[in-house]
């Protein structure tokens, strides 16, 4: 199994204000001594020495001003997303957000009005319903099918459900958070029409579109034909890089009447862009942050193995396989158990804290997803802790 000392290396986060490390004990009673947090999608990972460097840069300069000339930021944008994507990217369509939640509130705001629906599809990222619900309008979820191993796309029951529902906008999560799936060409055309046949927005969310495992390819929903008209990009150096707390995330718009719709939402909101986020992702957009990801995923793909290898083992339990992301969605339904019992097990017993399933909408009752981008000596011992929390199905 392959090793590397910038990612096997135990940075201990405890005491940094860290919501991971130092919120678990008080979100699930998970013990901080010696806990193990598995929850928020962060890394426990220094980011590349490119991205240090551009930070200490600014501290050595000592003078903290209002950013100006964007261009290096938005040409690193763009060739980041040539280079890795093959997506041709203008710059007048990029819009820089505090990151990609507030993106998405951003994109409520812009394209619907309070009562309006909005289509998830479910399980998915809890952050979507928290800020469509906050905004006052109706989350209305289309659950994706799962075979037991699959999650796959259910257009018929989807359009029944929407049909006449008051729905404006869809969001799409591509790759897939909590399940970890890379939509093919022909998904994405699927959802494609899909918002093409009920009018709606699509608002594709990949952020994850860096974190593909080998064998898959991301396909950006930019690059699928007949959707500009109605399609909003979101990305972010944030997740790839490990940089969450710089708040910084970019929403495309290739359509130039959502553009002005989009630039007249953030004037209005008096909305900038904060300098760190923008020197941080200028430098991670560069052939030296390209490698460290390259190299990244060759970690995480072998964390992704010990974790899949040690969890499958246990009966009744299932780590759905991951073509993305570094979240593991585990599904304890043929335990027999319900699901108080499984997640004592896991947050008392094992005391690890792993995000509840029911937090990401229907279909996630059964499930607890785990964050395993962490030192593979943590993943060892949250397999070991889980094996033992479980030994009586052995």
């Amino acid at each position: 199994m392959n090793a590397d000392p910038r990612f096997d290396q135990i940075i201990d986060r405890r005491g940094t204000h860290c919501t991971k490390w130092d919120m678990m004990q008080a979100a699930y009673g998970v013990p901080a001594d010696d806990g193990l947090a598995m929850w928020v999608a962060d890394m426990d990972f220094r980011p590349p020495q490119c991205v240090l460097d551009a930070v200490q840069a600014q501290v050595d300069h000592g003078i903290i001003g209002y950013y100006g000339d964007d261009r290096p930021y938005l040409d690193a944008i763009r060739w980041w997303m040539k280079t890795r994507h093959g997506w041709s990217v203008d710059a007048g369509a990029v819009f820089t957000t505090h990151g990609l939640v507030n993106g998405t509130a951003m994109c409520v705001d812009t394209w619907t009005a309070p009562g309006d629906g909005v289509v998830l599809f479910t399980p998915v990222y809890h952050a979507f319903a928290r800020v469509i619900k906050a905004a006052g309008r109706r989350v209305i979820e289309c659950e994706l099918a799962f075979d037991g191993t699959t999650y796959s796309t259910d257009f018929d029951a989807w359009d029944a459900q929407v049909e006449g529902s008051g729905a404006k906008m869809m969001i799409l999560c591509s790759p897939h958070n909590p399940n970890g799936r890379v939509w093919t060409r022909e998904e994405l055309e699927g959802y494609a029409a899909f918002a093409r046949r009920h009018d709606l927005i699509l608002v594709s969310d990949e952020i994850h579109h860096d974190l593909v495992y080998p064998g898959q390819t991301h396909i950006p929903m930019a690059n699928i034909d007949g959707i500009d008209d109605r399609l909003v990009m979101m990305t972010a150096t944030t997740k790839t890089f490990n940089i969450a707390g710089c708040h910084s995330g970019n929403v495309i718009v290739p359509d130039d009447r959502l553009r002005a719709q989009f630039a007249a939402r953030m004037a209005a909101m008096g909305m900038s862009p904060n300098s760190f986020g923008l020197f941080m992702a200028t430098a991670a957009y560069s052939p030296e942050g390209a490698a460290w990801v390259d190299d990244l995923m060759v970690y995480l793909d072998g964390n992704r193995r010990v974790f899949d290898t040690g969890i499958d083992a246990i009966p009744g339990v299932r780590s759905v396989p991951l073509q993305a992301t570094y979240l593991s969605w585990v599904d304890f339904a043929d335990t027999g158990m319900p699901r108080d019992e499984f997640t004592r097990r896991v947050e008392q017993d094992a005391r690890i804290a792993a995000n509840h399933g029911t937090t990401f909408g229907k279909g996630g009752e059964s499930f607890l997803r785990f964050n395993l981008a962490t030192p593979r000596s943590n993943v060892e011992a949250a397999v070991e802790r889980m094996q033992k929390a479980f030994a009586d199905l052995q």
